[in-house]
Protein backbone atom coordinates (compact mmCIF):
# COMPACT_ATOMS: atom_id res chain seq x y z
CA UNK A 1 0.00 0.00 0.00
CA UNK A 2 1.19 3.48 -0.89
CA UNK A 3 0.26 6.56 1.13
CA UNK A 4 0.53 9.76 -0.84
CA UNK A 5 -0.76 13.31 -0.85
CA UNK A 6 -4.19 13.89 -2.27
CA UNK A 7 -4.53 15.43 -5.72
CA UNK A 8 -7.55 17.06 -7.35
CA UNK A 9 -8.29 13.96 -9.45
CA UNK A 10 -8.86 11.97 -6.22
CA UNK A 11 -11.85 14.04 -5.16
CA UNK A 12 -14.61 11.96 -6.80
CA UNK A 13 -13.29 8.72 -5.26
CA UNK A 14 -12.85 10.34 -1.84
CA UNK A 15 -16.39 11.68 -1.92
CA UNK A 16 -17.84 8.29 -2.84
CA UNK A 17 -15.68 6.55 -0.24
CA UNK A 18 -16.90 8.98 2.44
CA UNK A 19 -20.55 8.50 1.51
CA UNK A 20 -20.15 4.71 1.45
CA UNK A 21 -18.32 4.74 4.79
CA UNK A 22 -20.82 6.87 6.67
CA UNK A 23 -24.08 5.75 4.96
CA UNK A 24 -24.74 3.05 7.60
CA UNK A 25 -24.43 5.65 10.36
CA UNK A 26 -26.76 8.20 8.81
CA UNK A 27 -29.27 5.71 7.44
CA UNK A 28 -29.22 2.91 10.01
CA UNK A 29 -27.47 3.93 13.23
CA UNK A 30 -28.36 7.55 13.86
CA UNK A 31 -31.44 6.25 15.59
CA UNK A 32 -34.39 8.21 16.80
CA UNK A 33 -33.11 10.99 19.08
CA UNK A 34 -36.08 13.30 19.49
CA UNK A 35 -38.13 11.38 16.94
CA UNK A 36 -35.61 11.92 14.16
CA UNK A 37 -35.23 15.69 14.57
CA UNK A 38 -31.45 15.50 15.02
CA UNK A 39 -31.07 13.79 11.65
CA UNK A 40 -33.77 15.88 9.98
CA UNK A 41 -32.35 19.21 11.12
CA UNK A 42 -28.60 18.65 11.44
CA UNK A 43 -27.97 15.89 8.89
CA UNK A 44 -30.82 15.97 6.36
CA UNK A 45 -28.41 16.59 3.49
CA UNK A 46 -25.42 14.65 4.84
CA UNK A 47 -24.30 13.49 1.37
CA UNK A 48 -24.25 17.06 0.06
CA UNK A 49 -22.53 18.21 3.25
CA UNK A 50 -19.67 15.80 2.45
CA UNK A 51 -19.66 16.85 -1.22
CA UNK A 52 -19.14 20.44 -0.07
CA UNK A 53 -16.66 19.61 2.70
CA UNK A 54 -14.29 17.32 0.80
CA UNK A 55 -12.90 19.94 -1.61
CA UNK A 56 -11.96 22.15 1.37
CA UNK A 57 -9.99 19.53 3.29
CA UNK A 58 -6.71 19.76 1.36
CA UNK A 59 -5.43 23.32 1.53
CA UNK A 60 -1.73 23.37 2.51
CA UNK A 61 -1.71 27.19 2.58
CA UNK A 62 -4.17 26.91 5.51
CA UNK A 63 -2.32 23.95 7.09
CA UNK A 64 -4.95 21.43 5.97
CA UNK A 65 -3.83 18.15 4.44
CA UNK A 66 -5.22 14.94 2.98
CA UNK A 67 -3.34 11.73 2.30
CA UNK A 68 -4.75 8.72 0.49
CA UNK A 69 -3.98 5.01 0.82
CA UNK A 70 -3.66 3.40 -2.56
CA UNK A 71 -3.25 -0.24 -3.54
CA UNK A 72 -0.46 -1.36 -5.88
CA UNK A 73 -3.02 -1.30 -8.68
CA UNK A 74 -3.82 2.37 -7.96
CA UNK A 75 -7.18 1.98 -6.21
CA UNK A 76 -7.77 4.40 -3.34
CA UNK A 77 -8.93 2.41 -0.31
CA UNK A 78 -8.85 5.10 2.35
CA UNK A 79 -7.83 8.59 3.30
CA UNK A 80 -7.12 10.78 6.27
CA UNK A 81 -7.58 14.54 6.56
CA UNK A 82 -5.87 16.64 9.21
CA UNK A 83 -5.11 20.21 10.08
CA UNK A 84 -2.48 21.93 12.16
CA UNK A 85 -2.68 24.98 14.38
CA UNK A 86 1.02 25.78 14.50
CA UNK A 87 0.61 28.62 17.01
CA UNK A 88 -1.01 26.32 19.56
CA UNK A 89 1.07 23.29 18.47
CA UNK A 90 -2.20 21.39 18.13
CA UNK A 91 -3.41 19.15 15.34
CA UNK A 92 -6.69 17.52 14.52
CA UNK A 93 -7.63 14.52 12.44
CA UNK A 94 -10.73 15.90 10.77
CA UNK A 95 -11.84 12.88 8.76
CA UNK A 96 -10.82 9.27 8.29
CA UNK A 97 -12.50 6.86 5.89
CA UNK A 98 -11.44 3.35 4.88
CA UNK A 99 -13.14 1.13 2.32
CA UNK A 100 -15.11 -1.62 4.08
CA UNK A 101 -13.01 -4.33 2.38
CA UNK A 102 -9.83 -2.83 3.88
CA UNK A 103 -10.96 -2.27 7.45
CA UNK A 104 -8.95 -4.38 9.84
CA UNK A 105 -5.92 -4.58 7.53
CA UNK A 106 -4.12 -1.68 9.24
CA UNK A 107 -5.01 0.87 6.54
CA UNK A 108 -6.59 3.18 9.14
CA UNK A 109 -3.58 2.74 11.40
CA UNK A 110 -1.15 3.57 8.59
CA UNK A 111 -3.14 6.64 7.59
CA UNK A 112 -3.32 7.96 11.16
CA UNK A 113 0.38 7.31 11.73
CA UNK A 114 1.13 9.19 8.50
CA UNK A 115 -0.85 12.20 9.73
CA UNK A 116 0.77 11.99 13.18
CA UNK A 117 4.24 11.98 11.63
CA UNK A 118 3.41 15.01 9.52
CA UNK A 119 2.01 16.88 12.52
CA UNK A 120 5.04 15.93 14.64
CA UNK A 121 7.30 17.28 11.89
CA UNK A 122 5.46 20.60 12.05
CA UNK A 123 6.11 20.90 15.79
CA UNK A 124 2.68 19.80 16.91
CA UNK A 125 2.59 18.42 20.45
CA UNK A 126 -1.05 17.34 20.73
CA UNK A 127 -3.43 15.75 18.24
CA UNK A 128 -7.19 15.47 18.59
CA UNK A 129 -9.51 12.91 16.96
CA UNK A 130 -13.25 12.94 17.48
CA UNK A 131 -15.75 10.16 16.96
CA UNK A 132 -19.15 9.01 18.15
CA UNK A 133 -19.93 7.06 21.27
CA UNK A 134 -22.47 4.83 19.53
CA UNK A 135 -22.09 1.25 18.26
CA UNK A 136 -21.34 2.36 14.68
CA UNK A 137 -18.26 4.25 15.84
CA UNK A 138 -16.93 1.47 18.15
CA UNK A 139 -14.30 0.34 15.59
CA UNK A 140 -13.04 3.93 15.30
CA UNK A 141 -12.75 4.21 19.07
CA UNK A 142 -10.84 0.91 19.18
CA UNK A 143 -8.48 2.12 16.45
CA UNK A 144 -7.78 5.43 18.18
CA UNK A 145 -7.18 3.76 21.52
CA UNK A 146 -4.81 1.25 19.85
CA UNK A 147 -2.85 4.27 18.59
CA UNK A 148 -2.43 5.54 22.15
CA UNK A 149 -5.19 8.14 22.03
CA UNK A 150 -6.99 8.82 25.29
CA UNK A 151 -10.73 9.56 25.28
CA UNK A 152 -11.97 12.85 26.66
CA UNK A 153 -15.62 12.52 27.70
CA UNK A 154 -18.06 14.92 26.11
CA UNK A 155 -21.83 14.91 26.03
CA UNK A 156 -24.13 16.59 23.53
CA UNK A 157 -27.68 17.27 24.66
CA UNK A 158 -30.63 18.01 22.38
CA UNK A 159 -34.08 19.34 23.19
CA UNK A 160 -37.03 19.68 20.91
CA UNK A 161 -38.46 23.20 20.85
Amino acid sequence: MLIRACVQDDLARLTQLTIDTFRPFFEDSLGTPLDGLVRAILHADWRDDYRQQLPTLHDPARHRYVAVAETESGVIVGYVAWQADLTRRHGEITLLAVDKDHRGDRTGTALCEHAFADLRGRGTRLVEIGTGGDAFHAPARALYESLGCVPFPAVHYYRQL
